[in-house]
């Protein structure tokens, strides 16, 4: 039995609010992962965790065009440095233009 939540949490809405100022997506995505990382001290509330260390983000922003991947990911950790300082451990990043979207399904 997993524990996973259907109500976000803080890190995730502050995730949420970050990433659509910086990017103005036009598809947003967050999945909160940490349940799969249960067992890490951050996880446990007994260690101080909070139970949100480990997200998925799939994002589509024309904010992405012209910059390589590495570029983008820059983007989004720098936006969420203060979440990293409070415990946010991993980010699983896909990251799209519109255009590239269209590509890959033509």
């Amino acid at each position: 039995m997993s524990t996973r939540s259907i109500i976000p949490g803080s890190v995730e809405l502050s995730i949420r609010e970050k990433l659509t100022t910086l990017l103005q997506p036009a598809s947003l995505t967050i999945t909160n992962d940490s349940w799969k990382h249960r067992h890490h001290a951050a996880m446990r509330e007994k260690d101080g965790g909070n139970g949100e260390t480990h997200f998925s983000i799939r994002v589509v922003s024309a904010a992405f065009k012209g910059k390589t991947p590495i570029q983008r990911h820059r983007m989004i950790n720098s936006a969420l440095s203060e979440e990293f300082n409070q415990g946010l451990h991993a980010l699983s990043l896909e990251t799209r233009t519109e255009e590239e979207i269209t590509q890959a399904s033509g």
